[in-house]
């Protein structure tokens, strides 16, 4: 079975790589098919491009192009994996062989095909990649951000803008004789803004993107949105007071901070961790496992969504996958090893940083759904406490669910008012411990805007995260205040 996404023609991808189907049966066939449980080639041609613009002048421009292919033997729990930057038959057969001779000692149980959820649905068709857009629009956009940051306050005394494209091409052709390709584009705007006044100096920054053309910056104004924000977060943070510390009601915004929820929770969801008993979450499926308030979806199907893919990086169709709903443990993200392993069905998480890694099982755009309450009424339930609006660093730990996370735009809350923002603040937890405290959630679920980059076991890829306002009652709250 042949299913090629964007509409592209199977020869469109023949040519890419220099392969032909009976080149890739050959080398499943001869090397992998009835030796291992299942096998798959994963071949990808990847184009990056990267302008960055620092105190008005160009400091960067660069463009990298790479190719190869990945092929992995699947045994019992075993994965042999070897990959190659020369696409050619020699080469494709000795990773072959290679994967093959890790994966061969757990024994034989024939190879198992992937099932075909319908055509792959296509989420990011676009009139003109990011690639193809002229190099001098680009510069002078990023002029463009850098004016307007440096003019929205006097003292702001530094800027660095930055502009990556990106175009991946992937093939994945398994044992079982199933094959699918895509054409993956990404963009992404970052603004830095540095403020300078009486001997302090603060960073601001903001951005975003997605599976989107160049124009989608210039499209209401977003580009100077992007500048403005940075700006304002910068000199913000000169007049900001030392953060208290102690158990106190937290208030997230919408958006962003919905990277503690895929942090703290997310990666504890995903099928490996579950499978080996390592996640906090692993054999609690149908049990309550946050409040009732919380339902938690990962979907890799919203369009143009940094997070999203039409297949994932085993040929899998993405899906929306419910994780919590109301409160109860319902679903893990999975790939097709993970799912094989706990009986389950494959989710289409099965993600990789390229050919050079094996893929596992990774979040795409994982939000919790929206409440009821307005978010004005939230805040003015708290008394005393923190309201939280950005987050930079964090750090998780999957088996036990304890995080910390800095906020890098935090408030305080007084008598149902947000007051003076603070520095330094730092959220300290555990997750699924977390999830039973929220006591509030608004209706004003809102998706990060498109910057979101998740590492696992030293592989990255990019990824959405969402939430609405929520209220977390009696949470950690580490400061800097006397």
């Amino acid at each position: 079975m042949t299913e090629l996404a964007r509409t592209r023609p199977e020869s469109f991808f023949a040519d890419r790589f220099n392969v032909t189907g009976g080149l890739l049966e050959r080398v499943l066939g001869s090397n992998l098919l009835g030796r291992a449980d299942d096998a798959d080639i994963y071949l990808e041609y990847r184009v990056n491009e990267e302008l960055q613009l620092e105190e008005g002048t160009v400091k960067k421009a660069s463009r990298h192009v790479s190719q190869g292919a990945g092929v992995r033997a699947l045994s019992g729990t075993r994965t042999g994996y070897a990959h190659t930057d020369d696409i050619s038959l020699q080469n494709l057969e000795e990773a072959a062989r290679q994967a093959r001779a890790i994966a061969d000692r757990a024994g034989v149980s024939g190879a198992v095909a992937v099932p075909s959820r319908g055509r792959p649905h296509d989420l990011y068709a676009l009139a003109e990649p990011p690639l193809v857009t002229d190099l001098a629009k680009k510069l002078d956009l990023l002029r463009k951000v850098d004016g307007a940051a440096r003019a929205a306050d006097p003292r702001v005394k530094q800027v660095i803008a930055s502009l990556t494209s990106e175009e991946v091409v992937t093939l994945v052709a398994t044992a079982s004789g199933w094959t699918v390709g895509d054409v993956r584009p990404l963009m992404r705007l970052n603004v830095t803004a540095i403020a300078e006044a009486g001997g302090k100096r603060e960073i601001g920054a903001y951005g975003g993107g997605g599976r989107v053309a160049f124009d989608f910056f210039l499209e209401d104004g977003r580009w100077r949105r992007f500048a403005l924000e940075a700006a304002r977060q910068a000199v913000l943070k000169l007049g900001a007071v030392n953060a208290p510390a102690g158990t106190m009601t937290v208030v997230l915004g919408p958006g962003w901070p919905g990277i503690l929820l895929h942090e703290a929770v997310g990666h504890g969801l995903e099928g490996d961790f579950n499978r080996k008993g390592t996640s906090a979450f692993a054999g609690r499926m149908g049990q309550k496992v946050a409040s009732e308030l919380v339902t938690v979806i990962d979907d890799g199907t919203i369009p143009n969504r940094r997070g999203s893919l039409n297949v994932d990086d085993e040929g899998t169709p993405t899906g929306r996958t419910v994780l919590i709903e109301k409160g109860v443990l319902v679903g893990y993200m999975q790939d097709r090893l993970n799912a094989r392993l706990m009986g389950m069905a494959p989710t289409g998480n099965g993600r990789r940083e390229s050919y050079a890694y094996p893929p596992m099982p990774r979040m795409t755009n994982t939000f919790m759904l929206g409440g009821e309450d307005e978010p004005e009424q939230i805040i003015k339930s708290v008394k005393r406490g923190l309201y939280a609006v950005t987050f930079g660093g964090g750090q998780v730990d999957i088996t036990s669910g304890k995080f910390v996370f800095s906020a890098s735009e935090a408030y305080l809350i007084e008598d149902g008012r947000v007051t003076a923002p603070v520095k330094g603040a730092t959220l300290i937890g555990n997750g699924p411990d977390a999830l039973t405290r929220v006591a509030r959630v608004g209706r004003d679920l809102k998706l990060d805007e498109g910057v979101g980059t998740c590492g696992k076991e030293g592989q990255s890829v990019p990824v959405g995260v969402g939430l609405p306002t929520i209220r977390i009652d009696e949470l950690t709250v580490g400061g800097t205040a006397v």
